[in-house]
């Protein structure tokens, strides 16, 4: 347990957040698409990793990002805290106006299609996403919003699809 409270400390503190909002979220998508979901600006994933390809709400352009998840039965659950800050992340606008999306997980890229949990489906969760996702129990006294969960489940269309 000491050794989770440091890393959620060291992920969380302000200097730390500053690199993940100003760098990692610019490099982090590429070296994890580039290297099969094998590596990300912090070394190999200690938790499950996807980064996400979306497109733009307005522009239409795909938007990548990279994500903790946590793995439901043959689905993802991401979760959009943007590290407790007041406003949802633009990737989750992205997947309410088109939830149609590009998947980048460790040894595999497929298309799915998002869906925004009800808050009754998201209380369900909560506490095994809290558990896989320490970060989370910071990021939730950031904010008094409600943070967004989101299912990605898999196209049929692009099952077994490799990188």
């Amino acid at each position: 347990m000491a050794s989770e409270e440091f890393v959620v400390r060291l992920t969380t503190n302000p200097v730390t957040t500053w690199w993940i909002r100003n760098v990692a979220s610019k490099i982090d998508p590429w070296l994890f698409k580039a290297t099969g979901g094998r590596f990300f600006s912090m070394g190999p994933p200690a938790m499950p990793m996807v980064t996400l390809t979306t497109k733009g709400a307005r522009s239409g352009k795909p938007r990548d990002v990279h994500l903790a998840c946590l793995e439901d039965g043959d689905d993802l659950l991401v979760v959009a805290s943007a590290m407790g800050q007041e406003r949802h992340p633009a990737w989750s606008h992205n997947l309410e106006a088109h939830p149609e999306l590009g998947v980048q997980a460790t040894g595999e890229r497929y298309a799915a299609r998002a869906r925004r949990l009800s808050d009754e489906e998201k209380a369900a969760v909560w506490p095994r996403i809290r558990e896989t996702i320490p970060q989370m129990k910071v990021y939730e006294k950031r904010t008094a919003r409600n943070i967004r969960v989101y299912r990605l489940s898999r196209n049929e269309a692009s099952e077994g699809s490799k990188p």
